[in-house]
């Protein structure tokens, strides 16, 4: 029988053809094309980065504590030993007394032999014409003391009356936000009384406004606060479907004080941010503008609610209705002494529901200023649930409460 040769075996049997080298190399070009793509719309999608806390937050409220009162028990037991020294100095000047008479005794008799003595009864009138010079000078100095004590009296008077929390300047002082910075230049602080600072949560907000002609629709906000015990990330953001259109960042730490911003920085098509220098006492902005001295307890555009939160949280009932509270707040590009009015409580409702509100204004004190209104609720422990904002040429934007949840890795 013949053998088949291979060269003779049908067409149909022979392998299919091989793909060609030109074929993979576009298949793999497209596939990395549509990598680079998602990976390029990723950021305007998802938002920013996570904070850096997002894996070690804590929920719990801190509670920051009263400086506590001076106690001067130590320095008043030292007074009493001083005064048990002097006695030994004492002893000393008994021995100086029998050395004066031995001098006395040799002149006793030339004094007898010279008669000049009644000269000296001449010159006893001289003393008693110098004495009442004394007393009147006494009382000259006597009448002086009261008028400074009285001076000294209404300053006192002074820092108790315009007296600050969180080193802020708050209290009933006096009107205006050139009075609150001057008390505060002028360093009339007094520590405060307590501060309860808000665990870490996220806070939704529906958004509307006017933007020009056009009203602000399909809008939504978030509030994320982040905090470990020592410091701090907040960030609030403004989304328009999935896009963040404009968003703000605070970081910094927690201290006695309360809230201590380190950085404040705001989005919209690029960044600017203002750095606040605790060891120079500045605080410095990323687009050259001169810096301004560090006031104490300063704050910026964000943290400002928090902290105004965390004063009332911690007492509430030492902001009546009409009293004002004086906080130096940093934007991006300048920092300046916000004055903020306090009224009492009212009812609100909002998409999350009804709530008894605490209402704080800071009304515009120059022509380009904005007017800044905060909604803050006792029962969600004076946390903000309605903030508006409206600018000079009528724009706002007003941010209502639609639901509260614990802070998490996902937000």
């Amino acid at each position: 029988m013949p053998t088949l040769v291979a060269s003779q075996l049908p067409s149909s049997a022979a392998p299919p053809p091989r793909p060609s080298w030109r074929a993979l190399a576009g298949l793999t070009l497209a596939v990395a094309l549509a990598h680079v793509l998602l990976l390029d719309l990723a950021p305007t999608a998802i938002g920013p980065d996570p904070s850096p806390l997002a894996n070690k937050f804590i929920t719990r409220t801190i509670v920051i504590a009263p400086p506590a009162a001076e106690k001067p028990a130590a320095p008043a037991a030292a007074p009493p030993v001083a005064q048990a020294k002097p006695p030994p100095p004492a002893k000393p000047r008994r021995p100086r007394e029998p050395s004066r008479p031995r001098p006395v005794a040799p002149p006793p008799e030339p004094v007898p032999q010279p008669a000049p003595e009644p000269q000296v009864s001449e010159q006893p009138p001289a003393p008693p014409a110098q004495t009442p010079d004394l007393t009147a000078q006494n009382a000259t100095d006597s009448g002086a003391a009261p008028p400074e004590q009285a001076a000294s009296a209404p300053a006192g008077a002074v820092l108790g009356g315009a007296g600050s929390t969180a080193n802020t300047g708050v209290g009933n002082g006096p009107p205006g936000e050139a009075a609150g910075a001057a008390n505060a230049a002028a360093g009339n602080v007094v520590g405060p009384e307590a501060l309860r600072i808000p665990g870490s949560v996220k806070l939704a907000f529906a958004v509307t406004g006017q933007q020009g002609a056009s009203p602000m629709q399909g809008v939504f906000g978030d509030l994320v606060w982040l905090q470990d015990g020592s410091s701090y990330d907040a960030r609030l953001s403004l989304k328009f479907l999935f896009r963040t259109i404009r968003s703000q960042h605070s970081t910094g730490r927690i201290g006695p004080t309360g809230i201590e911003p380190a950085r404040f920085s705001e989005s919209r098509k690029g960044e600017v941010a203002s750095h606040f220098l605790r060891d120079q006492g500045q605080i410095m902005f990323s687009n050259n503008a001169p810096s301004v001295p560090l006031l104490p307890g300063a704050q910026d555009r964000l943290s400002v609610v928090m902290q105004l939160g965390g004063m009332l949280a911690g007492d509430p009932g030492r902001y009546p209705a009409g009293s004002r509270i004086s906080i130096q707040t940093a934007g991006p590009r300048e920092a300046g002494v916000w004055v903020f009015n306090i009224e009492g409580e009212e009812q609100m409702s909002v998409p999350a529901g009804d709530y008894a509100v605490r209402k704080l204004t800071r009304s515009p004190r120059r022509e380009f200023d904005d007017k800044i209104e905060i909604w803050l609720a006792p029962a969600l422990g004076y946390l903000p649930v309605r903030m508006k904002q409206t600018q000079p040429n009528g724009d706002f934007a007003d941010m209502q409460l639609r639901e509260s949840l614990p802070a998490g890795p996902s937000s």
